[in-house]
């Protein structure tokens, strides 16, 4: 079985998508119908931006959607038989897979970045990438500092958590790790604490307008960030995706449950190839190939 898989923020590139929108005109029909949906042209940001300009999430996560979906809505062989995405990745997957139109999940990417840029401004927040130390131990550490916020954030594979927090939570918890085993603790480039209590006005925010939205039965399983599991219920998948936001990202779990159900190969839809890397780390028998 074929599974699809879509990257999250930090996939960007400078110039990402533009051999696509010169050499397809359906995939510059799309792009220029996302520039009209958004009322700016992203294109220009994503073509000949800067790099300060794509590091910033209210155009990084509209940027990395688009690319996603541009490729799967494109290419003749997408023929999906589960999906899922990282973080961001998953409203790709959702678009793809048809829950949503192209331009319902654009204006959802949207109001994500924004309301999530905004919560990073309330208060001072960050990542840390854990490398080399067993999941639980990650866990019990996270659960012992409670005088600061850090949790465990992105599962992303055997070896590697990132976790979120408070900047002394993180500064905390990274000591401790390192007294645990821990080969190394890497301070993250991001404007704040993604997928951690801090999230919360944004997953308010965000909640509002994916209540609001239409979403459509998709065409194959969705394998969602908070559980691992397929799902193929619309109100399911909606509570699930806004869950998302406070929530861990279950990566390894989500790969692993995929190719317990039967996934025979990974393709990667989106830019660069963070998820071939992680899919190598967790099931290393899988093929995995981009788009």
């Amino acid at each position: 079985m074929n599974a699809y898989v879509f990257p999250g923020q930090g996939s960007q590139f400078r110039g990402m998508g533009h051999d696509l929108y010169q050499h397809s005109e359906a995939a510059r029909q799309l792009f220029e119908e996302a520039n009209d949906v958004l009322g700016y042209s992203l294109t220009s940001i994503m073509f000949e931006g800067s790099d300060d300009d794509l590091k910033q999430t209210i155009y990084t996560q509209p940027a990395v959607f688009l690319h996603g979906v541009v490729l799967a809505l494109t290419t003749d062989s997408f023929a999906p038989e589960m999906v899922a995405g990282h973080s961001l990745g998953e409203l790709s997957a959702l678009t793809a897979a048809g829950v949503l139109s192209f331009a319902d999940g654009l204006r959802l990417a949207s109001v994500r970045a924004t309301a999530m840029q905004r919560a990073c401004e309330l208060v001072p927040s960050t990542m840390a990438a854990v490398l080399g130390l067993a999941d639980k131990v990650i866990e019990d550490v996270c659960a012992g500092i409670t005088e600061e916020i850090v949790v465990p954030a992105n599962y992303n594979c055997p070896g590697q958590v990132v976790i979120s927090g408070s900047l002394a939570g993180i500064q905390l918890a990274e000591e401790r790790l390192k007294a645990a085993g821990a080969k190394r603790v890497v301070p993250l480039a991001v404007s704040g604490a993604f997928h951690s209590p801090f999230m919360e006005p944004a997953r308010t925010e965000f909640a509002e307008a994916v209540q609001n939205m239409p979403f459509n039965a998709p065409r194959c399983p969705v394998y969602q960030n908070v559980n691992a599991q397929p799902t193929t219920s619309p109100q399911q998948i909606k509570e699930n995706l806004i869950a998302q936001l406070t929530s861990p990202v279950r990566w390894t779990q989500s790969v692993e449950r995929m190719v317990a159900d039967g996934a025979t190969a990974f393709f990667e839809c989106g830019p660069g190839k963070v998820l071939q890397g992680l899919s190598k780390k967790i099931s290393p028998a899988t093929p995995v190939a981009s788009i």
